[in-house]
């Protein structure tokens, strides 16, 4: 009897062990996410008092005067990553549909395992491949056609329009495409492969073609895995440094057109960190601070989309 108390005894403080230790990761998590949020704070402080809301409109970086602002920054970061998303999502999409719905299995693990070798490559030689072999590649052949062809249509012309730098918005958006491309077809795999085969085959039973089964089966199943594919290459792409710095143009001009040379929050901060000091290192602070609040809001929104989703596939049923 004393040695099975002694077991339950042990086996209790075990128990308070391993539920602490939790508990004190799950604690831990958000420290450091508070303490992150405070660093940026205390070192933008100084930027904060100097130009308070106005750091957002002011479209001038110079240092020689000490006037900063994140207008550009801001605009070169969301429509790099926004033009990166609208790449990349379609081919993502076929990549995950091919794997799940049409690709033979001897093609399936091949095509797998080279998704994953892109997702591993480091992003500075994705920039550095940008760089040497896009770019030119893009400044001599394809730009120029596109600038001709697209640029006298009323409208969407305007973002064609300009000189074929090769560097620029369009080329960082491309690249980031690529790089995110791995993340969201690998996961939007896994969300199709979760359907169960019954409701596919019970589609196709019925006459379904292979479009039919993929817009009205998995999809409707798969939304809420999907939205997270796509915010989680959307987080990506807007905190990505290295491989935006090489082909962006860190150019702090707004842009006129998609060719157009500009530069990213990030990407700012990665050419001017280590020379700066005084205002000109709070600054790029507070675009680190705004960088933060930026991801805070896709993940608020996206986890809204997925809440919504949620309830109304619960009201379905």
């Amino acid at each position: 009897m004393h040695t099975i108390n002694r077991k339950c005894l042990n086996h209790r403080r075990i128990e308070n062990l391993f539920k602490n230790t939790t508990v004190f990761f799950a604690i831990f998590v958000f420290c450091l996410l508070a303490m992150i949020l405070i660093s940026l704070m205390i070192g933008s402080q100084e930027a904060i008092s100097r130009f308070n809301f106005s750091f957002f409109f002011i479209n001038d970086w110079d240092p020689v005067k000490d006037n900063y602002g994140a207008l550009v920054p801001i605009i070169g970061t969301l429509i790099s990553s926004f033009l990166a998303l609208f790449l990349a999502v379609p081919v993502s999409f076929g990549i995950a549909t091919f794997l799940t719905e049409l690709a033979p299995k001897c093609v399936k693990k091949p095509i797998g395992i080279a998704i994953e070798m892109l997702a591993a490559i480091p992003s500075i030689i994705y920039g550095m491949w940008g760089l040497f072999v896009f770019v030119p590649l893009f400044q001599e052949y394809i730009q120029p056609t596109l600038i001709d062809l697209l640029s006298p249509l009323p409208f969407v012309g305007i973002l064609f329009s300009g000189a074929p730098f090769g560097i620029g918005l369009f080329s960082a958006g491309l690249v980031l495409a690529i790089m995110i491309i791995p993340f969201i077809a690998s996961m939007m795999r896994d969300m199709f492969s979760s359907v169960p085969p019954m409701l596919k085959e019970s589609a196709y039973g019925l006459g379904a073609t292979v479009w039919e089964v993929v817009w009205q089966v998995v999809l409707p199943y798969t939304k809420s895995g999907l939205i997270g594919s796509v915010m989680l290459g959307l987080g990506r792409a807007l905190g990505e440094t290295m491989a935006v710095t090489f082909v962006i143009g860190n150019a702090f001009t707004l842009p006129e057109s998609i060719f157009s040379p500009s530069v990213s929050i990030a990407s700012a901060i990665s050419n001017e960190f280590n020379e700066s000091a005084g205002l000109q290192k709070s600054a790029l602070m507070e675009l680190g601070l705004i960088l933060f609040f930026i991801t805070t809001i896709v993940l608020v929104i996206s986890r809204f989309l997925i809440s919504r989703i949620t309830k109304q596939r619960g009201k379905s049923k």
